[in-house]
């Protein structure tokens, strides 16, 4: 096994212990013997339990956000954030259990207090970065920051739907949904 697929192995496995068990209930031990490697082989690629968790969260949960927005190009609002949603249905096993786990720690339900202070510090500029995306689209609207926050809960239920919940949604369903919210604002 090479380098990278060594630590690119400890990684998944770890996701799958992390989801399973949850951080603390996560041992580096354990997730040693499911990748069937020495305690000082994952100790090589990570210091920690946390330097582990940490990386799957700091790095592989927020490039994939960041990956998934770039993926969609578009200059109507409904069409981008329809597409955001609907390509989440495509994500791979190993990337949904990774946003699975990024949810977990941004709703405070995992990680430590560390990875929480980080995430609610990411929650304050949600609305925000949102209303910056929909502001030029939105005519003649008293209650523009109602709008984006309803789109930002409604976006936060259809991808709990598809990452938490693993079902399916056409992107129907998501245009539908997402729609309604603009009715008469755009």
């Amino acid at each position: 096994m090479t380098e990278k697929s060594m630590k690119e192995k400890i990684k998944e496995v770890a996701v799958e212990q992390f989801n399973s068990n949850g951080y603390h209930g996560t041992t580096i031990r354990n997730i040693a013997k499911d990748v069937n490697c020495s305690l000082p082989m994952i100790y090589y690629y990570f210091n920690n339990k946390k330097d582990l968790f940490d990386e799957i969260i700091k790095k592989e949960y927020f490039d994939l956000l960041n990956k998934q927005a770039a993926l969609v190009r578009s200059n109507d609002v409904i069409d981008f954030y329809t597409k955001f949603v609907y390509n989440l249905n495509f994500l791979s096993n190993y990337d949904k259990k990774v946003y699975r786990l990024g949810i977990k720690v941004y709703l405070s339900f995992d990680g430590d207090a560390e990875l929480m202070e980080m995430m609610d510090e990411w929650e304050k500029t949600i609305i925000p970065r949102h209303y910056r995306i929909l502001k030029p689209f939105l005519k003649d609207v008293d209650n523009d920051i109602a709008i984006v926050r309803t789109l930002v809960h409604l976006l936060e239920t259809l991808i709990e739907n598809i990452v938490v919940k693993d079902r399916f949604l056409s992107e129907e369903e998501i245009r539908e949904e997402i729609s309604i919210i603009f009715r008469g604002h755009l």
